[in-house]
């Protein structure tokens, strides 16, 4: 099925490296950061902010991370992908799982029912489609397996809680 909608909501605040990001999405390491350079997909969890920094991405970095692997195997350019991207983060993630791409090899087009797949097919455009919420659900698959990190926020959270335990167990000590 081209549409569904049985998918998982998005995951919480969990961030993945850069190597869990690659290994994932099926890139290299070296493609990942020039995507990162280039702002084609940055880290929304957290940016490297200097040498020896790590880069966090989120569930849904990955997403399209994983959606512009297969868009280049397909054979599509760099330039009509950094198209596609922008269209789908102007649209969010509300029904992002009930999205097609569909391409021709050098356009990119989103159907978001079984008749626009079929209109496309039949104008002789549609080649190849990518199902997201088929990506989103081996993604989610991948990433049970490998680590995750929590964002900055819970671990300045945690510290502060381990800050507090200490000061308690110094006064009542």
């Amino acid at each position: 099925m081209l549409f569904a909608d049985d998918v998982s909501p998005l995951p919480s605040d969990t961030g993945y490296r850069g190597p869990t990001a690659c290994n994932a999405a099926g890139i290299t390491y070296r493609q990942l950061d020039y995507w990162a350079r280039t702002g084609l997909v940055e880290p929304s969890v957290r940016s490297a902010t200097g040498s020896g920094s790590q880069r966090l991405y989120s569930f849904r970095d990955i997403l399209l991370l994983k959606v512009i692997k297969r868009l280049l195997d397909a054979g599509i350019s760099l330039q009509q992908i950094r198209t596609a991207v922008q269209h789908l983060r102007a649209r969010g993630t509300d029904d992002l799982t009930r999205v097609t791409l569909m391409s021709d090899g050098a356009s990119v087009y989103e159907c978001t029912s079984n008749d626009e797949v079929i209109d496309l097919l039949q104008g002789g455009q549609g080649v190849f489609g990518i199902a997201i919420g088929g990506v989103w659900r081996e993604i989610e698959g991948t990433l049970s397996e490998l680590p995750s990190e929590r964002t900055a926020e819970e671990d300045a959270l945690s510290h502060a809680n381990d800050e507090l335990a200490a000061r308690r167990a110094r006064k009542l000590g």
